[in-house]
């Protein structure tokens, strides 16, 4: 199916049928990385556009080289964004485009290792921008997600957010949703969960999963009682608006239920995932947002653990994690 994006390219046209030439998702103890992080108007690559891009190159264990650039995304983001992140239109006026930004900041990632937290988030984004860019580009970096590796080297804690983390590890300052202060915060949560690991006797090899099963509310109940519980759908709550393209709800629901995770008919402050149906989707709606995206946006605004999803990305979370 091809898949109209933009990513401040005007009307370029991109066909999206899988991402068959990303990279890897690793668990390893690194010297030498380069630490990324992007801000973006939404989470779903298809629909959202990136506006700040930072990074730092640490080699031999320091931090020798950043990156920092804020992205003009082509139209005026919304105030939902400008409050989580602080990035506001008058700061994007005179930033360049993405298209400007793109090429330098791959230049400066090189073919180094990626270290990022929700990584499959930030590489999905380039990935898809690199094809906007130039249809036979790819953007292959393997990659090493610290929520990922959090999951791994913490199984009895619930949250992994890195705010959670910095917390957690006693890491001062907080975080700020912006790009190169996400990035610092990252590089020193990888920075001390490998020490942790070290001091621990703990292997990276050994956090790889041997093997990894299979996902309204009070009526949909698991057909398996073997949960892996370091994956990232394992003890969330997933709420559900609009109509769903690929699959009836019931079904959607079935499949959170099935990797143990939860779900909810309505948004709570206990809710972690809010899936938007296609028809709740749109980056053009200002005022068209469903009464449970509102509430949503609330609690995200307020610090609580809840992400916005659309469809493709809950579909992407279930197939990384199946």
């Amino acid at each position: 199916m091809d898949i109209r994006i933009s990513f401040g390219f005007g009307n370029n046209e991109k066909s999206i049928a899988q991402r068959e030439f990303k990279g890897k998702s690793l668990l390893k103890e690194l010297d030498d990385y380069v630490v990324l992080d992007l801000e973006t108007t939404g989470l779903d690559p298809d629909y959202d556009d990136i506006i700040e891009m930072a990074a730092i190159k640490v080699e031999n264990k320091n931090i020798v080289d950043q990156f920092q650039s804020l992205v003009n995304p082509g139209y005026e983001i919304d105030d939902f964004i400008t409050d989580l992140t602080g990035i506001t239109n008058e700061m994007l006026k005179d930033a360049p485009g993405v298209k400007n930004v793109l090429p330098q900041f791959l230049s400066f990632i090189g073919d180094s290792v990626i270290v990022a937290h929700n990584a499959n988030f930030d590489i999905n984004f380039l990935y898809d921008a690199c094809g906007c860019l130039k249809p036979s580009m790819y953007f292959k970096n393997d990659f090493v997600d610290t929520m990922r590796l959090s999951r791994r080297l913490f199984v009895k804690e619930r949250h992994h957010r890195l705010s959670d983390l910095a917390e957690r590890f006693g890491i001062k300052g907080s975080v700020e949703h912006r790009a190169l202060s996400d990035v610092i915060k990252t590089n020193q949560c990888y920075d001390y969960m490998k020490r942790y690991a070290k001091n621990s006797g703990i292997l990276f090899e050994s956090l790889y999963p041997l093997h990894k099963t299979g996902v309204r509310a009070s009526d949909i109940t698991a057909t398996t009682s073997e949960f892996d519980e370091t994956n990232a759908i394992f003890g969330k709550i997933f709420v559900f608006t609009g109509a769903l393209q690929r699959m009836v709800r019931k079904d959607a629901m079935q499949l959170v239920v099935n990797m143990g995770g939860k779900c909810g008919d309505g948004v709570t402050k206990d809710t972690n995932y809010l899936v938007l149906g296609n028809n709740d989707y749109c980056s053009s709606i200002k005022d068209g947002k469903s009464s449970k995206q509102k509430k949503a946006e609330k609690y995200k605004a307020s610090g609580r653990d809840i992400e916005i999803i659309s469809e493709n990305v809950f579909y992407e979370m279930l197939s990384e994690n199946s």
